[in-house]
């Protein structure tokens, strides 16, 4: 056991351990709203936009969490106000906005020496500048994702499946929308330390089409995927240590390995689960 124990004899690195084991679990809970609603690019895009953010506030020495922060939320209110106009598609209006925020972030970059030097970590992601504070940011943002899931749990659950009627019913969608654009513009901003940019999308995603595979229950889709989040975030640090290689990649190539596993265990079944996470199915895994 002392391939286990070991890493735990440095601060620096229970630090991470524990921020990438929360940081897992969070993901895994928003991502199964997000794969359910057929929104995984968004989750890959609004990473991107706030990087965008996090350089900006690094040039002018803004709070990293507020600056970039802000920067996600105001991006992602400007994807649902395009969105909603139907002139473009929301992958489109997604394309627009993230990638230009992305630039924005890359040409400050290239003029500011600083900026490269602060937000390097954000891009791929490093455990050695996960701190005390870093923790508890992370485990504030998971027990308050958790709570307002469980508080809105059968709004956001309607809106989810078949918003028309949800809006009709006297759900006000528009909120519920935005309610979720902000847990998972916060829940991408607490994880980016540990993730990078590049990264977060896939344990946004992998999780829940993992647990997707092996339930057909709504409930206990969000039960599993968080567990699994959880799971791939600390086999993926205690691998990264002993392979000395970079912690994001390690978490999600964990994920991606246990992807692989699950589909070939659950077979047809689990295949006809996965393919369940498009709107086709979704009004039978509401019901359940």
């Amino acid at each position: 056991m002392t391939w286990l124990t070991e890493p735990l004899e440095f601060a620096f690195f229970r630090h991470g351990l524990m921020v990438a084991t929360m940081a897992g679990a969070l993901c895994g809970l928003i991502g199964v709203y997000v794969t359910l609603r057929g929104m995984s690019y968004i989750g890959h895009g609004l990473s991107h936009a706030i990087f965008g953010g996090a350089a900006a506030s690094a040039l002018v020495g803004f709070n990293f969490y507020l600056g970039a922060g802000m920067w996600g939320m105001a991006s992602a209110l400007a994807i649902g106000r395009v969105t909603r106009r139907r002139i473009i598609g929301s992958d489109a209006a997604i394309g627009v906005i993230t990638t230009a925020s992305f630039a924005f972030g890359i040409a400050l970059l290239g003029l500011y020496g600083q900026v490269r030097r602060s937000i390097d970590a954000a891009i791929f992601g490093s455990v050695l500048g996960v701190t005390v504070a870093d923790v508890w940011v992370v485990a504030g943002v998971t027990v308050a994702a958790a709570g307002v899931v469980f508080a809105f749990y059968r709004k956001l659950l309607f809106t989810t499946f078949d918003p028309e009627v949800a809006d009709v019913s006297g759900v006000n969608t528009a909120r519920m929308d935005a309610l979720l654009m902000l847990l998972l513009s916060v829940s991408i901003l607490a994880t980016m330390k540990v993730l990078g940019v590049v990264l977060i999308a896939a344990i946004l995603v992998i999780p829940p089409v993992v647990a997707r595979m092996l339930t057909n229950s709504f409930a206990r889709m969000l039960w599993l995927s968080t567990l699994i989040g959880a799971l791939c975030g600390f086999a993926g640090m205690i691998l990264s240590f002993h392979l000395d290689v970079s912690s994001g990649a390690t978490i999600v190539l964990v994920g991606a390995a246990l992807f692989a596993v699950v589909f070939a265990v659950t077979g047809p079944r689990g295949r006809r689960r996965a393919a369940g996470l498009d709107v086709h199915e979704a009004p039978a895994l509401a019901g359940r």
